[in-house]
């Protein structure tokens, strides 16, 4: 962990994530049917909901458009979700217009070239180990566990305990 990485994360108050090879291995799984399904990691969705509790701000773009993930989305209570849409930077600065925050104040979680542009735009860029190697190379941090694999749960608790926030979100759950 860098000394930058932990000033940076001091400061958000908003994380927007990509979906496919962050909140998900990247993996397209398609049924008989020809419908698509998608695995989500739970410890993330937890991570989303403790930082929720504590006031900070969660927001997806994916540019897939897949019902899988809009249940998902809904089923965390995540507010600001946009599907299908591949120019992300207009949408992270909506967002944040929406939820009051600097753009020097919202992380961005990526893996692959589409993320690039609102890593560079958001105040901290985040990336997954196995994103694409311009991805990683950009990030101000990058989590050790991959995409789907708690990826998110393990950047949501980076950010919470730089501003202090940890153990509040520990007794919200853990009593």
């Amino acid at each position: 962990m860098s000394d930058r990485a932990l000033e940076l994360a001091k400061n958000i108050k908003l994380l927007v994530l990509d979906v496919d090879g962050v909140l998900t291995d990247g993996g397209l799984y398609y049924g008989d049917n020809g419908l698509a399904m998608k695995r989500f990691n739970v410890q993330d969705g937890l991570g989303i909901k403790l930082a929720q509790a504590v006031g900070l701000e969660i927001g997806v773009i994916s540019g897939l458009d897949q019902k899988p993930v809009a249940n998902r989305v809904n089923e965390l209570g995540i507010k600001h979700y946009y599907a299908g849409k591949h120019k992300k930077v207009p949408l992270l600065k909506e967002i944040c217009e929406k939820v009051g925050v600097e753009l020097s104040e919202a992380a961005f979680m990526g893996d692959d070239w589409i993320d690039i542009a609102p890593m560079r735009s958001a105040g901290m860029a985040l990336a997954v180990p196995n994103g694409q190697p311009e991805v990683v190379e950009i990030a101000d941090w990058v989590s050790t566990r991959s995409g789907g694999e708690g990826a998110v749960r393990e950047a949501i608790g980076f950010i919470l305990k730089a501003r202090g926030l940890l153990d509040e979100a520990m007794k919200e759950w853990a009593g």
